[in-house]
């Protein structure tokens, strides 16, 4: 499955302002999500709604997938560049 086709169900599924999905083998993934709906949601509520989009594809044709989910406030601080603290 090509990454272009996981990027478009992800669209279809959230209100994403931004997906990159890259694959070196078209079978093992890894997406970028930033999306307002992960607003308030912890990182398995995030997960699993990037899994509800994706159906039965996850296990199957999209054997792993890394996602990183960020709403939009966490994809511009972690942008920014701004030196961490600690």
């Amino acid at each position: 499955m090509e990454p272009a086709e996981i990027s478009r169900l992800i669209k279809a599924g959230l209100e994403a302002s931004i997906v990159k999905v890259e694959s070196d083998d078209n079978t093992h993934y890894s997406a970028l999500i930033v999306a307002v709906e992960f607003d308030g949601k912890r990182l398995l509520a995030r997960h699993q709604m990037v899994y509800k989009s994706l159906g039965t594809l996850v296990g199957n044709e999209i054997h792993a997938l890394s996602i990183t989910a960020l709403t939009p406030d966490e994809w511009r601080e972690k942008s920014s560049g701004a030196p961490s603290l600690g």
